[in-house]
């Protein structure tokens, strides 16, 4: 995860090229929500690792426009990222720069980052009572790991991110160099032409809407399992290459800031449909057992999620391309940041809970500045000085 360059002349073989510095900022930001909406599953009735008995309806409204986004939008940036890395790279040096900067951090997370979160699950919920240490050899026996703390302690958690990341990096490598030739050229002259047109990027949803009807049926849940994850790992991987198309001509960025209010407004009447009939719902709740908002509420969700995208970047692009002295730290610092973040935060919250001195707000607040706190000591102190910890968190 490095700065991202940006060409600033485009002909048909070459470009001269500065860093996207918005894209940067982006990406920092997206990844500091993600603590804080980590943190929040905690107090949500959703489900999840540790879980407070007092839950916050505020919460989980918040979280659920936050679901749409953060990740879509991490997965947009990192193909972004991708078209860069493969104007400096041949596409072999390109297998092997993300084989070490992502299958490398995703096997050592597996061993050492993750285990911890599944130790202090099975203390919450009494079904483990002894040391760490005593724990750890369970690890080892590779049964998988089941959403309540069931199965074995063999699990990627949050790291599923990363190796969805990797391979997309890897299967998609035919699909640049298709978007390289003549014809993968006259197919970027048609989407330029589509996104001349005012709201005209908006119409790329119907790629995500199409991938979801056709796969959802068999895979209706998110389980970031992989093996039965088809329609989300779809989903993701048409964003990552949405990324690395609309940043490969440097006309796209100024065609979707100049339509920036278009998107936003899009964006609004998603979110006011997300929120509107949620609230109906809640008071009709026979209704949502009869699947007649089912359909309507999933194409809204794509709409949003896809609108909410080309918002960001297009205003991103508008107010955030600028440079400080502290975004070269920040953008090496969220990589380590995200693989450090939720047993960060587990760790933490498994005792604030435990206390019982806290409510919702308090504890949320004490759990996410702590872990962001603790995150950030590891990597300045442990991580950032020495090859050997940054070569097993992805750092050059």
């Amino acid at each position: 995860m490095q700065p991202i360059p940006v060409p600033t002349a485009f002909t048909s073989q070459t470009h001269t090229a500065t860093r996207r510095y918005d894209l940067d900022w982006l990406r920092v930001f997206a990844i500091l929500i993600l603590l804080f909406y980590h943190t929040g599953m905690i107090y949500v009735s959703w489900g999840w690792h540790i879980q407070s008995q007092a839950t916050s309806p505020l919460f989980e409204d918040i979280m659920r426009w936050l679901h749409r986004w953060r990740m879509p939008l991490l997965f947009f940036i990192s193909g972004a990222g991708t078209f860069y890395a493969l104007r400096r790279k041949t596409t072999g040096d390109y297998a092997k720069e993300r084989f070490k900067r992502l299958f490398v951090p995703l096997v050592f997370g597996m061993f050492v980052i993750v285990p911890p979160q599944i130790y202090f699950e099975w203390l919450f919920r009494g079904r483990f009572s002894g040391s760490y240490v005593a724990f750890y050899p369970n690890v080892w026996s590779f049964e998988p790991y089941q959403d309540g703390g069931k199965g074995g302690a063999f699990s990627w958690h949050h790291l599923w991110f990363v190796l969805y990341l990797f391979l997309y990096s890897l299967l998609s490598i035919p699909v640049f160099r298709f978007l390289k030739s003549p014809a993968g050229q006259r197919l970027a002259d048609r989407l330029e032409r589509l996104i001349t047109q005012p709201g005209g990027a908006m119409t790329l949803v119907g790629l995500i809407i199409l991938s979801q009807l056709l796969l959802r049926p068999f895979f209706p849940n998110d389980t970031h399992a992989l093996v039965n994850d088809w329609a989300y790992f779809v989903f993701n991987l048409l964003l990552f290459w949405f990324g690395y198309v609309l940043v490969s001509r440097p006309r796209f960025a100024q065609l979707l800031t100049d339509q920036r209010r278009i998107f936003l407004f899009g964006t609004l009447l998603c979110t006011l449909f997300l929120y509107g009939s949620r609230a109906y719902l809640n008071r009709h709740p026979e209704l949502e057992n009869q699947g007649v908002w089912t359909v309507p509420f999933h194409l809204n969700a794509d709409c949003l999620t896809w609108f909410s995208v080309l918002t960001s970047v297009a205003y991103g692009f508008r107010y955030l391309n600028i440079n400080r002295p502290i975004l070269p730290y920040l953008t090496e610092a969220v990589y380590p940041f995200y693989i450090l973040h939720q047993t960060a935060l587990i760790v933490i919250g498994f005792y604030v809970l435990q206390s019982n001195r806290f409510g919702i707000y308090d504890g949320f607040a004490l759990i996410s500045l702590s872990a962001l706190a603790v995150c950030a000591t590891i990597y300045w102190f442990l991580i950032r000085p020495f090859n050997i910890t940054r070569f097993l968190f992805g750092l050059k």
